[in-house]
């Protein structure tokens, strides 16, 4: 019987700088991985601990995924300052629900992350781009603290030249040489050119930009049911055992970690209360 805590043998093969508290991770599997975007994995690095990440590499390469990850504790510490390529680490999964794709075909969508919030969102993009044949627009709204903070920005111009896709990008406070907008992302959610009924909403980042991106969205008229939050928070065993992610009855780590804001919205703890 497969032994479900015990992770693939892997590798470090690559590492990227995207901003100076922000790093991809390539890392190559012993044996093919399949996840759907959203789903996250857990990442072993040998004697200092494991972390849940979601991919943000395009789903269906199975040999080796990406993961990107800001420097915020032990795990990601030791990551940041101490891994190389070539270094042995484990990944385990992969586990959750992911985006629900299938909904998506007919309707607008639209994309709000934060930070390194983009990196889960990025495996959903490249997703959502292989069906814009399916989906009427693909509407992204990001923002972070300054230039610095902006991931991927080497992909942006690819992003914008992809049929029935656009990209608005924001900084918390004005920046010298900064030229675009400028406030928090919800800066960016003002009167929208979308159809609030046939409209989904996927958005990922900090908990309390999450917190008011959903109250900016329901004062605009989108429906709680179609707004889906990535809540990758307080994750650990990822098999709903260890009871450290739920919301009310729902475990991110099973029902999620991408939750439908209408069954969630009426527990207290859903942004981290």
């Amino acid at each position: 019987m497969e032994n479900i805590y015990y992770p693939i043998d892997s590798e470090i093969i690559k590492i990227k700088d995207e901003t100076p508290t922000i790093k991809t991770f390539t890392i190559k599997m012993s044996e093919p991985l399949e996840f759907r975007a959203g789903q996250f994995v857990q990442l072993t690095y040998p004697g200092v601990g494991e972390a849940p990440f979601t991919p943000s590499s395009k789903p269906g390469k199975t040999d080796s995924i990406e993961i990107t990850i800001l420097r915020t504790g032990r795990v990601t510490d030791a990551l940041h300052y101490q891994a190389k390529v070539g270094d042995p680490v484990g990944i385990r999964g992969p586990f959750g629900k992911g985006y629900p794709l299938d909904k998506f075909a007919g309707a607008e969508i639209l994309v709000v992350g934060g930070g390194v919030g983009l990196a889960p969102l990025r495996s959903c993009l490249y997703s959502l781009f292989d069906m814009t044949d399916k989906v009427k627009r693909i509407v992204v709204k990001y923002g972070a603290r300054t230039p610095n903070d902006l991931c991927f920005r080497d992909e942006y111009e690819k992003w914008r030249k992809i049929p029935k896709v656009e990209l608005e990008i924001t900084i918390d406070t004005p920046y010298p040489g900064w030229t675009g907008k400028t406030g928090v992302v919800t800066v960016l959610l003002n009167n929208l050119d979308l159809d609030r009924n046939n409209t989904y909403v996927v958005s990922c980042g900090p908990e309390i930009m999450l917190k008011f991106v959903t109250q900016k969205l329901i004062e605009e008229g989108f429906k709680e049911d179609r707004i889906y939050l990535s809540m990758n928070r307080r994750m650990s065993c990822g098999l709903g055992k260890c009871a450290r992610c739920n919301i009310g009855p729902y475990y991110l780590c099973k029902d999620g970690p991408d939750m439908n804001y209408a069954k969630i919205k009426d527990y207290p703890n859903v942004f981290g209360g």
